[in-house]
């Protein structure tokens, strides 16, 4: 045991205000795991969700665990000392059910370094007589478990608040009446949006596609995403406070799911339909918030379009506290808002147009025009905002090199205009590779060819090169690369991420592939036919393949979508 790790555990607990605390022996033992740093962990709104919904239950002691730094790991590994929780400094072992709250595809790898260092065994079939049982959430596992499926024993698809208080209960319920692991399983498969991977047969075909899954015993023909209806019932905000994370913000969710149909995006088809607070129950956390004197981090997918953006505001400057957003969209973006947001020291704005082109937008239904863009900087540089972020999505599925000189003219015209309205301050381009995702209209296509990615990327860095004031950064191609396979892979793909942990890491996913006999281009680029079998099928997020097969032809036929409305009943969800 190395003293040192575990008296670091402690002050780290010894500075945060918000923690849970039991005496041993009188609760279930649940350990909550986010697969990153304590740094960035705790800027997630879902782990303290999940964190409070599980303390406040009579029979539960849910503890925390994070990814150490690289560092720390080191002396892990050279010690033997255990991966401990912040609360108790309890090795993980120890914990009865760990829970993963995953967010990220490349957060997988950080996954099983947790189970390493945890000296949890990863493969849930080693775990069969004896040890925790594995779960995970979040959005990685709600659209496609499979690449995780040899790891965890069940799933959560959907929203946490719907889904595990039943599915603790059958858990504590096993744990008192001493069930065997298969009898807890089955159990646990009959709870409305719990996925249990064992329990299904999936079946190749020579080439090594996925032709069905079949569902044994009396498990479910399909998992239908949960999610909460009404979420004035259930508050969400910050409940472990500390100086120690990446957004030092009193986090506040105002809303929940994106009805703009933007044709990319999976949170905006899975998260459906959406959903606002009310402004008396934020404005009551917002009181609640006063006494830590925090900026107010306001969390949603577009806070420009809660419908009472401007009185929130105006109650939120009101307390005197500052605040800041998640995001907002260009095209409901409101002079209070930026206002606001100025007076609370924002420097910069970012605006996702994700296109260059009119053209690009339409096909991937953004929503978002030009005049847009350049109306949000302006209302910036008048509120005293100098710089300003573009996201950009390079690849998407019928790109042509018209819409790559597009984002370079409109990157050039925006510092232009700046220039003209007196502002110095800075234009950065944030170029991602376009990852297509389950569940979108898009899940059929492939990813754009390396050699594309790197054509275009050169042309925008070398057009834009001598415009000081305009800065590119681009994700890696590499990166981007894993991050697809793992989000749309099949239970194949799960060898391949244990023998990659094995070797070393993300580093040695592809040669991880190879020597599983996997092929990286078959994953990548090969365009997938809608009647396909896909590896996330078993799954129902209410959102209909018709419809996200008519979405994806309208695009192609540059036909726009408008945005979700009261009594709409496309796509299924309602």
């Amino acid at each position: 045991m190395d003293w040192a790790l575990k008296r670091k555990m402690k002050e780290r607990r010894d500075k945060e205000r918000g923690f849970f605390s039991f005496p041993a022996g009188t609760r279930m033992r649940v350990a909550l795991a986010y697969p990153n740093s304590y740094f960035v962990g705790m800027s997630n709104l879902g782990l303290h969700i999940i964190y409070e919904l599980l303390n406040k239950r009579d029979d539960v002691a849910c503890e925390r665990f994070f990814l150490p730094d690289r560092k720390d790991i080191s002396r892990h590994e050279s010690t033997k000392t255990p991966l401990m929780s912040v609360e108790s400094q309890t090795p993980l072992c120890e914990f009865e059910v760990i829970a993963f709250a995953i967010s990220f595809e490349m957060d997988y790898f950080n996954v099983l370094k947790i189970l390493e260092l945890g000296r949890v065994p990863w493969r849930a079939e080693e775990r069969q007589k004896t040890g925790p049982v594995l779960v995970a959430g979040g959005p990685c596992p709600t659209f496609n478990p499979e690449p995780l499926s040899s790891i965890f024993d069940a799933f959560v698809i959907g929203e946490g608040e719907a889904i595990v208080p039943q599915l603790m209960d059958i858990i504590g319920k096993s744990r008192l009446e001493c069930w065997p692991r298969q009898e807890l399983m089955e159990a646990l498969a009959q709870v409305p949006g719990v996925y249990v991977p064992q329990l299904y047969q999936h079946t190749y075909n020579p080439e090594g596609r996925l032709v069905s899954i079949a569902p044994l015993g009396n498990a479910p023909a399909r998992i239908s995403r949960q999610w909460v209806k009404n979420l004035d019932e259930y508050p969400a905000h910050t409940v472990v406070l500390t100086d120690d994370t990446e957004f030092n913000f009193y986090l506040i969710e105002t809303a929940r799911g994106c009805g703009r149909q933007c044709r990319f995006c999976m949170a905006g088809y899975c998260f459906r339909r959406p959903r606002n607070r009310s402004l008396a129950v934020i404005e009551q956390e917002v009181r609640e918030a006063l006494p830590y004197q925090k900026k107010i981090g306001l969390m949603g997918a577009a806070i420009s379009d809660y419908p009472e953006i401007d009185e929130l505001c105006k109650k939120i400057l009101g307390t005197g506290l500052s605040m800041s957003v998640a995001s907002f969209r260009a095209d409901s973006v409101t002079e209070e808002l930026v206002k606001s947001l100025a007076e609370s020291g924002l420097k910069t704005i970012t605006i996702a147009p994700e296109a260059g082109s009119t053209r690009m937008r339409t096909i991937i239904n953004k929503g978002i025009e030009e005049h847009h863009v350049f109306e949000t900087m302006h209302l910036g540089i008048r509120a005293g905002i100098r710089n300003f972020k573009l996201y950009i999505m390079i690849g998407l599925p019928r790109e042509e090199e018209e819409d790559i000189d597009a984002i370079i003219d409109m990157a050039k015209r925006l510092e232009a205009d700046m220039l003209a309205m007196g502002c110095r301050g800075t234009l950065t381009l944030s170029i991602n590779p376009f990852v297509p995702k389950p569940f979108t209209p898009f899940q059929w296509e492939s990813m754009a060819q390396k050699k594309y990615l790197e054509t275009a990327i050169g042309r925008i860095k070398k057009a834009l090169g001598k415009h000081r004031r305009i800065l590119v950064h681009m994700e890696s191609i590499k990166e981007a690369n894993i991050q697809a396979i793992l989000a749309r892979g099949d239970r194949h793909i799960g060898e391949a991420l244990i023998r990659a942990a094995h070797q070393g890491g993300s580093k040695m996913f592809r040669r991880a592939m190879k020597e599983c006999a996997l092929s990286e281009e078959e994953y990548l680029y090969h365009e997938r036919e809608e009647t396909e079998c896909l590896p996330w099928s078993i799954l129902d997020q209410g959102v209909s393949t018709s419809f996200l097969s008519q979405e994806r032809e309208k695009a192609f036929q540059l036909e726009k979508t408008v945005a979700c409305f009261e009594g709409c009943h496309r796509c299924g969800v309602c």
